[in-house]
């Protein structure tokens, strides 16, 4: 399935925006974009700012329903995850240099709707459909990639995911839980 909502081009730009964004914040500068922005910039769109460093997770921020334009919502998740994620101190400017950025471009989230939860895992290809998980006011995400680069099997992805959402391991289990999928457009460096 192709989700491709941003040509390459237009990938490398975002990658550009986020990493100019991010810098300016480090050098207590105001970014301003004066890139003439393709369309799809100002489209309504879920996205995450995911950064790495040395193949470990560094920071991660986002939003999953598509809340602004992406060139706005780019703009907030990529400071975000680099100042704010509150799993991590601040990116520093000596660190910045080894920081890898990665974005996803969301797909609109679908509940997965099942008769029971067995159903559950039919309804879920790993390294394809991100998962949101709600019980209550908990909730937890993974992006699409996470399984695949967590070399999780189905279990383990849906274990975790009731982890992240401070739940017990099988919530997901359970009637009052509700698990919605989406797909996400990768953008590396």
């Amino acid at each position: 399935m192709n989700n491709d909502v941003l040509t390459a081009d237009e990938g490398k730009l975002a990658l550009r925006i986020v990493r100019e964004n991010i810098q300016s914040y480090l050098n207590d500068e105001t970014y301003h974009c004066e890139y003439d922005l393709p369309d799809v910039f100002h489209e309504k769109l879920g996205v995450f700012v995911t950064l790495n460093k040395n193949n470990s997770l560094r920071g991660c921020i986002g939003y999953p329903e598509p809340y602004e334009k992406l060139i706005d919502a780019l703009l907030d998740v990529s400071l975000a995850a680099a100042f704010d994620d509150p799993r991590f101190n601040p990116v520093t400017k000596e660190e910045y240099p080894d920081i890898e950025v990665e974005i996803s471009i969301l797909t609109k989230p679908q509940r997965i709707m099942v008769d029971g939860y067995e159903e559950y895992p039919s309804k879920i290809e790993l390294g394809v459909d991100g998962l949101i998980i709600e019980k209550g006011y908990n909730r937890g995400l993974f992006l699409p990639q996470v399984a695949t680069e967590q070399n999780w099997n189905m279990d383990e992805y849906l274990t975790n995911l009731c982890y992240k959402a401070g739940l017990s391991s099988n919530s997901w289990m359970d009637d009052d839980c509700v698990l919605y999928s989406f797909q996400a457009q990768i953008i590396n460096e």
